[in-house]
């Protein structure tokens, strides 16, 4: 059963254009359908487009068989916050999904994120969840990341954590520098929309000039903030060149663990700091430093009873003996790297290679781009059928034959928004960015 309920900070996700969409992100779940054992269940708060599923399905060697152990449940409600918590008042709906689950026989709860509303849900249906559980959660801030990150014995920029208030900040920041540059970050906030930048000097913070990474942040509602969730402040990394890789864990409910992906983030908004899309993989001059500081913090997690699919950040920084990585947050949860993965995974049917750090199949290795953020004025009113017809008419669509080409996600998001992301899988580095720049010149071209 999956549930991409957006169990985060409602105010950072009213950020986010078209964010309820966001629910159709592990719509490529819908691949593991090729198994002929495999039945899903996927919730939604509105109705996903019928042509959506259909191009999912469409992957598949025989989509109207898989149909059959595909089962789309919507609230038809999506105005009225996280799809978990709004299911929780509707006892019809919990019905129709209990009757859809006594049908199968080991069914798991598959989460975008774990809140005490999947919890709550999960106890009612009697499902073991594939996530962390609540109780853990604290791992997963930027407090929580430092003090796994300090056990792991994996580095990161000076700071301090768990500051509760305002004052806390600043007595930290005095004893960080009198006058530098430093990043504070809220504790639980996602995409780098709780983060300001602060060109310390002389002065109280609030008088010092701080840029923020969401646009409407001021000190006053930062403060609020600080105080309900937590911060931490750390020295900004001013090293060039810089680069910021990120890797992709998972750990089964036996205590296993593997790294299972490194990507590149690639980075904008007014810090530098707000996620836009990835490169699969990470750079290779430090794709293998990477690699092993996130199986570091894997094992502590894990040590911990840290259970399912989760996200780390690293700064890439050059020294004079090669590169060092730099923890920068742990993210127990779904994100941005893992529907691209998972897409690339699904689609291509290659598995990762913990030596060369790509993805493997017949011998060849497998890269791709993707992104979250292609936004054209043009697509607007558009329907996800005629972009899917769009894309395959340029020659953009996915060649099952080859195993290259475009996967789609965030269709939903087309007819309003004229929003959606994709995923563009080639042989080669060089052969996924190209096509990636063909398939954003065509999707902004096609008035």
């Amino acid at each position: 059963m999956v549930i991409p309920s957006l169990s985060l900070p409602q105010d950072e996700l009213r950020r986010i254009t078209g964010a309820l969409c966001y629910e159709e992100r592990l719509l490529f779940l819908l691949l593991t359908l090729r198994q002929p054992d495999v039945e899903v269940v996927y919730l939604s708060s509105a109705p996903v487009d019928t042509a959506i599923v259909d191009y999912y399905l469409g992957f598949l060697d025989d989509p109207d068989e898989a149909r059959t152990r595909l089962q789309m449940i919507s609230l038809d409600d999506p105005h009225t916050g996280p799809l978990t918590v709004s299911l929780l008042r509707r006892p019809d709906v919990v019905a129709r999904i209990r009757a859809a689950l006594d049908r199968t026989a080991g069914a798991w709860m598959v989460p975008f994120v774990v809140s005490e509303a999947e919890e709550r849900l999960a106890e009612i249906l009697g499902l073991p969840i594939y996530g962390p559980a609540t109780s853990l959660a604290h791992l997963g801030s930027k407090s929580g990341g430092r003090m796994i990150a300090e056990e792991a014995g994996v580095p990161m920029a000076r700071g301090f954590a768990d500051l509760r208030s305002l004052t806390e900040v600043e007595h930290a920041a005095r004893a960080l520098s009198p006058r530098s540059k430093l990043m504070v970050k809220l504790n639980n906030s996602y995409s780098g929309l709780g983060n300001a930048v602060v060109i310390k000097d002389e002065r109280p913070l609030t008088a010092c000039h701080t840029s923020f990474s969401a646009a409407d942040e001021n000190w006053t509602t930062f403060a609020e903030k600080i105080a309900e969730r937590g911060a931490v402040i750390e020295e900004f990394i001013e090293d060039r060149p810089l680069y910021s890789p990120s890797a992709l864990a998972r750990i089964t409910p036996g205590g296993a663990y593997d790294v299972v992906a490194t990507h590149e983030q690639l980075l904008g908004g007014p810090n530098g700091d707000l996620y836009q899309g990835c490169a699969f993989p990470a750079r290779p001059e430090y794709r293998a430093q990477v690699g092993e500081c996130a199986e570091r913090i894997a094992r502590v997690l894990a040590g911990r009873g840290v259970v399912g699919l989760f996200g780390m950040d690293f700064f890439a920084v050059k020294t004079d003996a090669g590169y060092r990585a730099l923890l920068c947050e742990i993210n127990l949860r779904i994100g941005g790297t893992t529907h691209p993965f998972g897409a690339a995974l699904l689609t291509t049917g290659a598995s990762y290679d913990p030596g060369t750090g790509t993805l493997v199949h017949g011998g060849r290795s497998k890269y791709y781009v993707a992104t979250d953020n292609c936004t054209a004025a043009c697509l607007r009113g558009r329907t996800p059928a005629e972009v899917v017809e769009l894309i395959d008419d340029r020659g953009l669509g996915f060649d099952r034959e080859a195993r290259t080409g475009n996967v789609l996600h965030l269709l939903g998001a087309v007819p309003e928004y004229g929003k959606l992301g994709f995923t563009s899988i080639g042989d080669s580095a060089e052969e996924a960015a190209e096509l990636h720049q063909r398939t954003l010149r065509a999707l902004n071209q096609s008035a």
